[in-house]
């Protein structure tokens, strides 16, 4: 699909163009829509891009995140105490694009909110507040049919997952219909857990991109500038989002309030990890 189809720039295809012809893979984060409160969420997603994010992911908070792991749990919970709601988070992305129209936002989280908000309903405003595509992650490709086409003609790429568990016989399958860029969950299990080895990675990435000519995306289980390096040096994009969740978390105080230079510290760990990411094949062709 291209965003042409419904209205407004496509706005990931011409960030993966970018970065194409920038020789680069690019760097992916991953914050809760309202951690730990709107204007301090709103506050880091607008830093994220000066510190190197090149597609930002904004999770929709939930209060049965099953496929996430404690840190991105704790973050949901956080903002909802904080008043965050569809309406909020929409409202995030509306204030965001004021500064910012270029930087791809992906809306992540579970279906029950698109369906409690109403499918056709949301992706029309979603679309309209500057989103650029949709990441549902316990909706299967078998399922997807009622949020897809409306997605499509809104212009809304549906971003689809691999695992490790997506053998031959799977992977036809979450690859038809699925636009933007191919999330590959690097671990089988829920988030921010543990990381995988970067060889079994590089491995599973190369016979997904013999199937598509999608865009490959890593995530799970990246937390340092290393990490990223060793991830971007094969895939099209490296992805974190349990450590910049992580990161909100170690600057509250005991009431859950930010502390002072919250903000300027998660940016500055975002901006290592970025630097990470786009030395990794500066340092390959070096090598």
């Amino acid at each position: 699909m291209s965003a042409a189809a419904g209205s407004g720039p496509d706005r990931i295809a011409a960030r993966f163009a970018r970065l194409q012809s920038e020789g680069r893979a690019g760097f992916v984060t991953f914050v809760t829509a309202g951690d730990p409160d709107f204007d301090t969420s709103l506050a880091i997603v607008r830093g994220l891009p000066k510190s190197g994010a090149d597609i930002i992911e904004l999770g929709m908070p939930f209060t049965d995140p099953m496929a996430d792991g404690p840190a991105i749990q704790a973050g949901g919970l956080r903002a909802l105490k904080a008043g965050a709601n569809s309406h909020r988070t929409l409202e995030l992305i509306r204030r965001f694009r004021e500064g910012d129209a270029d930087t791809p936002i992906v809306l992540m989280g579970y279906y029950n909110t698109v369906h409690h908000y109403g499918v056709e309903r949301f992706v029309a405003d979603a679309r309209a507040a500057g989103a650029d595509g949709l990441i549902i992650v316990d909706l299967p490709p078998e399922e997807d049919a009622e949020l897809r086409g409306p997605a499509e003609s809104a212009g809304l790429h549906l971003v689809r997952l691999a695992a490790p568990t997506t053998d031959a016989q799977r992977l036809p399958k979450v690859l038809s219909h699925s636009s933007g860029f191919l999330y590959y969950v690097a671990i089988a299990g829920i988030t921010g857990t543990k990381s995988a080895d970067a060889a079994d990675i590089e491995r599973a990435v190369a016979r997904i991109r013999a199937a598509t000519k999608l865009p490959i995306a890593v995530g799970f289980g990246i937390r340092t500038a290393e990490q990223a390096a060793d991830i971007a040096r094969f895939a099209d994009a490296a992805v974190v989002g349990s450590a910049l969740v992580s990161s909100i978390a170690a600057n509250l105080d005991s009431a859950g309030k930010p502390l002072p230079g919250l903000t300027d510290k998660v940016l500055t760990f975002a901006a290592d990890l970025a630097r990470g990411v786009r030395s990794a094949r500066v340092a390959r062709a070096a090598s």
